[in-house]
């Protein structure tokens, strides 16, 4: 099996699981209370990282991996599971705000006011280069920092009005 089918299932069937994570907590979150703000960016969102992935599989199944970028990504993966741990119950791909929940300042958070987003765009860049992708990483890296800029300031709003986004 070429390396670079074991690389995309592994990101593919990752990217299945946080869905799912998410949804989970979604669900939890808005029991409580919580509701969702700036939803309006992410069916866009979504469209972008499905066709990220898509293209990925379409253009680099049958690409040799470089062993050193493969590496680095597997290291941004730990980084990713560090924020999502922080977050823990509260950890969604939604900006859902629970009134009156404290910020979580732990973590990566201590140091980073969005460090899952620094790991999305380390993602949307790193994974295209492992198979030698370079264009394909430079357009979806601006296509991606467009949103990131829309979906920002969305949470940063929410931040500012003092709700607990999650």
């Amino acid at each position: 099996m070429p390396e670079a089918i074991i690389i995309l299932t592994f990101v593919t069937l990752q990217r299945f699981a946080e869905l799912v994570i998410s949804a989970r907590n979604t669900e939890a979150l808005l029991a409580r209370g919580a509701y969702e703000v700036g939803a309006n960016h992410y069916p866009a969102m979504v469209a972008l990282h499905a066709a990220w992935l898509a293209g990925l599989w379409l253009l680099a199944h049958d690409l040799s991996a470089n062993g050193v970028l493969v590496t680095l990504y597997a290291t941004l993966q730990m980084f990713r599971i560090w924020t999502m741990s922080t977050l823990g119950d509260r950890w969604t791909t939604r900006i859902i705000v629970l009134p009156y929940a404290p910020l979580i300042r732990t973590g990566p958070y201590r140091y980073f006011n969005h460090p899952n987003y620094l790991v999305v765009v380390a993602e949307i860049a790193l994974l295209p280069l492992v198979f030698g992708l370079v264009e394909y990483a430079v357009i979806f890296s601006i296509l991606n920092a467009v949103l990131l800029l829309w979906r920002i300031r969305a949470e940063d709003r929410a931040l500012a009005n003092g709700r607990g986004a999650v």
